[in-house]
């Protein structure tokens, strides 16, 4: 499911969009906002992968919304203004729907948007293999993580603690985006507070995970994906 956010200060607008994604089924609305300002908390957690968004608002642009963001989901702007069409692609985004907006064309954006969102994924992936570390900014400067170093991921507010073999490193990012960062083969969140790294899990038991010293919360949502992700490493009797 892509997890979608409308941004516009029109109501007729935000209601037309919030029935055109009720019926698409791999689209789910987590939130309506009136104004830019109001997108702001569904970005910082990480909450959004694709923003339906409106260029001209009270206060705050659509354009200079975008502009003002470290992490960017994928977008679509949805508006009555021509004109701004070759910002947006500038700022590339996935599409532009020029008021009014037919379901066709919603819908052939949004799939747009799908195809996008699985080849990021892909690519991630991809890279993960190729590379063995990834960058994160720590502090005043970026640090280079080697994968096979890292022990787990702990949520801290708007900050993550990556705790490594050892020593343990403090970055002003959520634990949503820094999942997003991560190869999904390797890494899996196992708990809304925690990312922990396959290939460290010394034991599962219950509703928790050893690793090294460390005994993390593991949630009932997440127990049975992961059981799944070691299954084809157990010894078969």
């Amino acid at each position: 499911m892509i997890k979608c956010i409308v941004v516009d200060d029109e109501p007729f607008a935000q209601k037309g969009l919030k029935e055109y994604i009720e019926e698409v089924d791999f689209l789910e609305l987590i939130g309506v906002c009136d104004n830019a300002m109001q997108a702001y908390p569904f970005i910082n957690k990480g909450e959004a992968d694709l923003i339906l968004l409106d260029i001209e608002m009270p206060g705050l642009s659509g354009i200079d919304f975008l502009k003002s963001l470290h992490y960017m989901p994928a977008v679509i702007f949805t508006t009555a203004y021509p004109q701004y069409a070759l910002q947006g692609y500038d700022l590339d985004v996935i599409d532009y729907l020029v008021k009014p907006i037919s379901f066709q064309r919603f819908l052939k954006a949004v799939t747009k948007a799908k195809h996008f969102l699985a080849d990021k994924m892909k690519d991630a992936s991809q890279t993960a293999g190729e590379n063995d570390y990834f960058f994160l900014k720590v502090n005043q400067q970026v640090e280079r993580i080697f994968y096979k170093e890292v022990l787990f991921v702990e949520a801290m507010q708007n900050y993550v603690a990556v705790h490594l073999n050892n020593k343990k490193l403090i970055s002003y990012i959520t634990i949503s985006n820094m999942e997003k960062r991560l190869p999904a083969n390797l890494f899996m969140r196992i708990h809304k507070s925690y990312i922990a790294a396959l290939h460290k899990i010394d034991s599962i038991s219950g509703n928790k995970i050893m690793i090294h010293t460390r005994t993390l919360p593991l949630s009932r949502n997440t127990k049975e994906k992961l059981m799944q992700a070691v299954d084809g490493k157990l010894v078969k009797r």
